[in-house]
């Protein structure tokens, strides 16, 4: 219990402390105009209230991620926490922070346009394919889980369910923002953290024993399941993942000052560490220890929505059925229209294509709903298992943009290329030691992923010479 409570208080901590330190250094000004203020066009650039934006990003990162996420994670043991309070302050916030107030400075641009003004022509076309398609994947998938869901519950034919999700899909993706999205979404934001608070104070006031942290990995299989780096891959939401920088631009549309940036990027993924916390604690506790856990996941096929029923019924009664049914399949729908909004975004983006008349929204729109269905037919289980990894290299990939952009600003970069770096590791190992990838073993993958890291670091350094040079001669100019 001591080490699930001082988690959530360096977290805490985290947002006052370094989020303010981050803030400073990317030097927040609100004698600038926002893009939701000079830009303003009723569709996508839409002043909203700072709480609303708050809610709304929160949800858009949020979802199940770090629901699923920590309960998977969970299977290595309280040092599961370690990596949320870690990742969460000096990484995944940094990245959320610098994803959505570089996308404020650069007229709310999306991701891929952001990356290709730091790091190039070659990166800008790599990521507007890369991030369209983890997008359509993102938003097919939230397709399938709610629909199998409600069709268990409810009986309905999953096709007619199908249809159904895609034509709110197909609405919420091209109607003005603070239509739908900026009236319905605070709400399920809301509900999404009274269920958490409900988990955490059954636990806390229900005396509850949580795990205390010891640095080693409890997984039952830990030989076939190394801590480094899996853990680091399977909790992304709630520590760093880059499905938030294409989630960030959405809201950059919106803010109408920059000071908001913390409260609204830096602020919402500390709320989502604190989520994934919760989780993880809950999960391994429920069941009576990590052993337990293992045991409950095996027999039900690794169904994490099937923990979130267990835990909310008997923990929170009537209510918290309620609210794990609403998790369960609001929660994942409204990830799921914001990833295909995001992507008409990047691709307008991308062609420089306006999007204030609805018929250009869908021109867009309709190809990717259309290509959405069709993958719904196919069973890409084996593709979706690469979305973990693909997730943390989009994040590496910002990170590495976040850390440039502060050369071109003759800031602190190393708040952004350290986290960068550890990330290139990280996704380097992994996939060249998973079944997925290259199924090397770990004494050749451990080299390769630092050895990547450190050749990634050098031709950083190497490029910010060149820039800080450059930047200088202008300035002697």
């Amino acid at each position: 219990m001591v080490s699930f409570l001082l988690s959530i208080v360096a977290l805490i901590i985290g947002y006052f402390v370094y989020g303010k330190i981050v803030e400073k250094v990317f030097g927040a000004d609100d004698s600038i105009e926002t893009p939701a203020v000079r830009l303003e066009d009723g569709v996508d650039f839409v002043p909203l209230p700072e709480w609303k934006i708050f809610l709304i990003q929160f949800l858009n990162i949020a979802g199940l991620g770090p629901i699923f996420g920590a309960i998977a994670g969970a299977m290595w043991g309280p040092v599961a926490f370690l990596w949320i309070v870690f990742g969460c302050i000096f990484a995944g916030a940094v990245h959320d922070y610098f994803s959505g107030m570089l996308s404020v400075r650069h007229n709310g641009a999306s991701i891929a346009e952001v990356v290709g003004q730091y790091l190039g022509n070659g990166f800008k076309q790599f990521m507007r394919v890369f991030s369209v398609v983890l997008l359509i994947l993102v938003g097919v998938v939230f397709v399938k889980g709610p629909a199998s869901i409600l069709n268990n519950l409810t009986g309905i034919d999953i096709t007619i369910l199908l249809y159904c999700i895609f034509a709110y899909y197909l609405i919420a993706t091209v109607v003005p923002v603070d239509k739908l999205i900026g009236k319905i979404y605070p709400i399920f934001g809301i509900c999404l953290l009274i269920m958490a608070i409900g988990v955490a104070g059954a636990m806390v006031f229900g005396g509850v024993h949580i795990p205390e942290i010891a640095l080693k990995s409890m997984h039952p299989k830990a030989e076939s399941n190394p801590l480094y780096p899996l853990l680091f891959i399977t909790i992304a939401c709630g520590a760093i993942s880059g499905f938030h920088a294409t989630q960030s631009p959405l809201m950059a549309r919106c803010i109408t000052k920059e000071s908001q940036g913390r409260r609204i990027f830096y602020g919402s993924m500390i709320a989502e560490g604190i989520v994934a916390l919760i989780w993880a604690a809950a999960a391994m506790s429920f069941f009576g220890g990590v052993d337990g856990l293992a045991g409950a996941m095996s027999v039900k096929g690794h169904n994490a929505a099937w923990v979130v029923n267990e835990v909310c019924n008997t923990w929170l009664g009537r209510v918290g059925g309620f609210l794990a049914v609403l998790g369960v399949v609001a929660a994942p729908i409204t990830s799921g229209d914001t990833a295909f909004r995001s992507a008409r975004l990047t691709i307008a983006d991308s062609l420089n294509f306006k999007q204030s008349a609805i018929k250009n929204r869908f021109v867009i729109s309709i190809p990717l709903f259309a290509i959405g269905f069709a993958l719904t037919k196919v069973n890409f289980t084996i593709i979706w298992r690469y979305f973990g990894w693909s997730n943390q290299t989009l994040a590496t990939i910002v990170l590495w943009t976040a850390a440039m952009y502060l050369v071109h600003k003759g800031k602190n970069f190393w708040m952004a290329a350290v986290p960068a770096t550890f990330m290139s590791a990280v996704c380097i190992t992994f996939i060249a030691n998973a079944k997925i990838g290259f199924k090397l073993p770990m004494s050749i993958s451990l080299p390769l992923g630092i050895g990547g890291a450190i050749l990634a670091l050098v031709l950083f350094l190497g490029a910010a010479k060149k820039v800080q040079a450059k930047v200088n001669g202008n300035k002697a100019a």
